[in-house]
């Protein structure tokens, strides 16, 4: 079977029941006697794989009960994957009465997957959500989202920049480093990649360099401390907290504006093209303005 190969992630009790040679019988052959499962074929060293899992078990939650999901670990229960002829993971087959009625290969994205389900079962009853009340998507499940949507259309590039944003919202430098190389010369110029390279210039400046909570002991005993400032600035930034990092860049300026020749005008300078806060950037250039001339 062909697989890729990254650090196992574990499994959740969210992603279906998973079917072993113990409970094939009851949990799948049985079950779909009154409800149809949907069984995933996957592999914990599969990134695609897991990500996949991720996607069906949303779907399969819309159905409310209507649709069963199951899934089947390869490398674990190779006797099972072998009775349904399965070489590549992941694969998806619908069961119903006990005998598989469709299925595909490979990653599908969330669209084509539903499209899937429809020509063989009614659509799920809507669930009436406040807009409000909907929980936002967060970077991690962006990226699982995004890599399922590569896999599945690798030549649309602008994917690619959506997943280097996802990346360094949480931090990963390296896998967004990877993604800003891998875009094509016409996304290379766009404000997005650009914000992104800034964030990476940023965290690289941080290699060594202390935790948060030393930064601000150092500070705290030395309010002069401008390195240690300096780089509770950035880490700051990286975190997120842009007003908090901006006023570490700005407090140095007020102090000594010479410091490091002018770092601290170059730290705001930088960080006014990586925050996406209009409002924000106006404001703190307007009061580095007052400071310098």
């Amino acid at each position: 079977m062909e697989n890729n190969v990254p650090d196992s992630v574990p499994a959740t009790a969210s992603h279906g029941v998973d079917i072993s040679t113990v409970n094939f019988e009851l949990e799948l052959l049985q079950a779909s006697m009154t409800t149809p499962v949907l069984v995933h074929f996957w592999t914990p060293r599969s990134e695609v794989s897991v990500s996949l899992g991720e996607l069906l078990a949303r779907l399969s939650a819309e159905y409310q009960g209507a649709l069963k999901l199951a899934r089947i670990d390869v490398d674990a229960e190779p006797q099972v994957a072998a009775m349904f002829g399965i070489r590549s993971v992941p694969t998806v087959i619908l069961v119903r009465e006990g005998q598989p009625v469709d299925g595909f290969a490979g990653a599908l994205p969330d669209a084509e997957i539903r499209g899937f389900l429809g020509k063989h079962l009614p659509p799920p009853a809507p669930v009436a959500v406040d807009a409000a009340e909907k929980p936002a998507e967060t970077p991690k499940q962006a990226i699982a989202r995004l890599q399922l949507e590569i896999a599945a259309a690798p030549d649309k590039a602008e994917l690619k920049l959506d997943l280097a944003v996802a990346w360094m919202q949480i931090g990963d430098a390296s896998a967004a480093q990877a993604e800003l190389e891998a875009l094509p010369d016409e996304l290379e110029r766009d404000d997005r990649a650009k914000r992104v390279r800034g964030q990476l210039e940023f965290a690289s400046v941080l290699k060594d360099a202390p935790p948060i909570v030393e930064l601000e002991a150092r500070i705290a005993a030395n309010p002069e401390d401008h390195a240690a400032r300096d780089l509770l600035g950035v880490r700051l930034l990286i975190d997120g907290q842009t007003a908090a990092a901006l006023e570490q860049f700005l407090a140095v300026l007020k102090a000594d504006r010479s410091w490091n020749e002018g770092q601290a005008r170059k730290r705001l300078i930088s960080a006014f093209l990586v925050i996406d806060d209009p409002a924000l950037v106006g404001d703190y250039r307007r009061r580095m303005s007052s400071l310098l001339f």
